[in-house]
């Protein structure tokens, strides 16, 4: 299951986590730390992209990864305003989503000293950003 961020969502949570008076240090400091995972993850798919020459496809697609299917722009306008059919965007985007998978897991990996506790801090990096 992909963590769902927006920007809108992210900075929603920074605001949140600052001004929170009525939640433990320990929380606001796990939700913290899971946003930035996530953003350096998101950062990092988004400089491959560029990196390969494909900015303006990650940018159109971003929302598939960070908003959820209801508020992302549906596939035939994006086909559209790419000049690419809707089927093509649909495997652009699974790819999309594996290799964000990837990082955010690189991106965990590199948190922990015990490389089997990956999928452990997943999980909790996925309650952390609902808290």
């Amino acid at each position: 299951m992909p963590v769902q961020l927006d920007e809108a969502s992210v900075s929603e949570a920074e605001m949140y986590a600052s001004r929170s008076n009525s939640q433990s240090t320990d929380v606001v400091f796990d939700r913290e730390w899971a946003v930035s995972v996530a953003r350096q993850a998101l950062d990092r798919l988004a400089q491959e992209y560029e990196l390969g020459g494909k900015a303006a496809l990650f940018e159109a697609l971003k929302s598939r990864l960070t908003a959820g299917e209801a508020a992302a722009i549906p596939y035939e306008e994006l086909a559209n305003r790419l000049g690419r059919t809707a089927v093509h965007l649909r495997v652009e985007v699974t790819r999309l989503r594996a290799r964000y998978g990837a990082i955010l897991r690189e991106e965990v990996r590199g948190t922990v000293v015990d490389s089997s506790d990956v999928d452990e801090e997943l999980r909790y990096l996925r309650q952390a950003m609902a808290a």
